[in-house]
Parts: C-alpha cells; sequence; structure tokens
C-alpha cells in the first residue's frame, strides 16, 4: 500500500464526489423523506461507481475504457431516460412529515443498486478519473499504486456521501411535509432538466 497515492485518491474521490449534480439531489431529497440510512446507501452506491472507474483508470484497462466510451451515446440516453424517470418518481412522491415519520430502511438494496447503475452510466466519469490519474504518474504493472488510489477514490467519496447524509439528517425532523412536497417537486424538475441535457447530448453526439 503507498500512503502518499492513497492519500492523494482519498482528495481526488472526496473532490469528485463533492460537485454539484443530479445524483447529489437524489442523495438529499432520500435522505430528508427516508431516512439517513437510505441516503447512506444511496450514497455508497456513488462511491463504488467511482471506485469502479477510478480502478479501470488506475490499472490502466484500455479496452474496458474504450468499449465505455465507445458506447458512451448509448450509455448516455440509458442514463439520461433513467434519470428522467426518477424526476417522475421524485416529483410525484407522496409526502410525509420528516419530523414524525421513522426511518425507512426497506428497498436498501434497491436505492444501492438504483444509483450505482446512474452513475456508472456516465462514461465520463472514467475519462476524467483517466485524465487525473494520468498526472500521478503510477508506472504500469504497479498493482500497489493502482490499488492504493482506487482505495482512496472509495474511501474519499464514501466520506463525502457520509458527512452530507449526516448533516441532512440532522435538520430532517425540521422539514415539514408542505416543505417536503416543495422539495420533491423541486428536485425533480431540476433532476429532469438534467435529464433532458443528457439525453440530448446523448442525441446529437
Amino acid at each position: 500500500m503507498d500512503p502518499e497515492l492513497l492519500a492523494r485518491g482519498i482528495i481526488l474521490g472526496f473532490t469528485i464526489a463533492a460537485a454539484i449534480g443530479p445524483i447529489s439531489l437524489l442523495v438529499i431529497r432520500r435522505t430528508i423523506a427516508d431516512g439517513r440510512v437510505v441516503g447512506l446507501v444511496s450514497g455508497m452506491g456513488v462511491a463504488t461507481a467511482d471506485a469502479t472507474y477510478g480502478a479501470i483508470a488506475a490499472f490502466g484497462l484500455g479496452a474496458i475504457t474504450d468499449i465505455l466510451v465507445g458506447g458512451q451515446r448509448i450509455l448516455g440516453l440509458v442514463g439520461g431516460l433513467f434519470l428522467l424517470w426518477l424526476a417522475w418518481r421524485t416529483a410525484r412522491a407522496v409526502p410525509t412529515d420528516p419530523a414524525t415519520t421513522t426511518e425507512q430502511r426497506r428497498g436498501l438494496a434497491g436505492a444501492y443498486l438504483s444509483i450505482l447503475a446512474l452513475t456508472l452510466t456516465n462514461p465520463m466519469t472514467i475519462l476524467a478519473f483517466a485524465a487525473l490519474f494520468a498526472g500521478l504518474g503510477i508506472a504500469p504493472g504497479n498493482v500497489a499504486g493502482a490499488a492504493s488510489l482506487t482505495l482512496g477514490v472509495f474511501l474519499g467519496s464514501s466520506t463525502w456521501w457520509l458527512a452530507l447524509t449526516l448533516t441532512v439528517a440532522a435538520v430532517r425532523p425540521r422539514v415539514t411535509k408542505t416543505w417536503l412536497g416543495r422539495i420533491n417537486i423541486a428536485s425533480g424538475i431540476v433532476i429532469g432538466l438534467f435529464a433532458v441535457v443528457a439525453i440530448g447530448t446523448a442525441i446529437r453526439g
């Protein structure tokens, strides 16, 4: 294990995870509506996807990279349609009062897998990791270095999602049913806009 590369991976994972986007909105909304467990599990889905793409970049798996980049139109279209469906579901979700509703722990696998799949359908993520990792100078065949970076990315991303869900969960009891309804609608609209952009980009190629 390379401590320096591990630390760099943690910084990279945290920085990439902290970028505001539809995934962040989904995790925040799930945390408010269903509690910190569902929110954290969703965040771990993102961290797993980040670590997966980080591993592909770190270990120099060029063939997989080429396949993902070559299929970015299809992946972008699938991801955009998935986002559109999530936007519709989010906007139409029937709000309950978070202050009086216990945390929902059912459907944890679905929460994890849905976010994992959505994050993996963005091929630009692997390009971002490939570009960032290229500047770190990992020698070909340096398994320990690649593993250190991959672990660091997962830990950094996980740290962000843990901090975010705990922060949101702390204010959850103060969110009223009315405000949750507004959050659902606003989140659905914003996620829908991201979906339209993703679909448009995929169609234009």
